[in-house]
């Protein structure tokens, strides 16, 4: 993983940084981080030892819940390069929840090693943003994904 990259998950304002998988205020979650990577985005993954769903692999849950985390935050960055931004300005990013979610599991995810999504952004509108995403580890592709992404709005509690 690039030291220096710029994660989107790390502009978020305070009160949409609580995921579960994705939000760095959730000393729980699992801090899923996106960026880009030239024109596509990439999350890395390393899952821990727990993620298990039979031995040696990886539990569909999780790869669902990366996946989901991915593609929104591809979403936010696609929407605010859109906009003329790029992560370290001034403006914070918009920040996406999930309208659909839908993953093809094509082979059992290994555990033990780095995974990574990589996601393209296949339409986007004013709100919403099509992202389709595959899963890979070790270099082959486990899972693929097709989110849709729409700009959250700002929820009273």
């Amino acid at each position: 993983m690039k030291s220096d990259a710029l994660f989107v998950q790390d502009y978020y304002t305070e009160s949409f940084a609580w995921c579960y998988g994705c939000g760095r205020l959730n000393a729980a979650g699992h801090h899923f981080r996106t960026r880009w990577d030239g024109d596509t985005t990439l999350t890395e993954y390393l899952p821990k030892p727990e993620h298990i769903a039979i031995p040696g692999f990886v539990y569909g849950g999780l790869i669902a819940a990366l996946i989901d985390c991915h593609s929104t935050g591809s979403a936010s960055l696609a929407l605010y390069r859109r906009d003329g931004h790029e992560l370290g300005d001034q403006v914070l990013p918009p920040r996406c929840m999930t309208a659909s979610l839908t993953v093809d599991y094509r082979k059992p995810t290994p555990l033990g090693t780095l995974l990574q999504v990589r996601g393209t952004i296949r339409e986007m509108g004013t709100r919403k943003v099509v992202v389709e995403s595959e899963l890979l580890a070790n270099g082959e592709i486990t899972a693929s994904s097709r989110v849709v992404a729409v700009v959250a709005k700002t929820l009273s509690p």
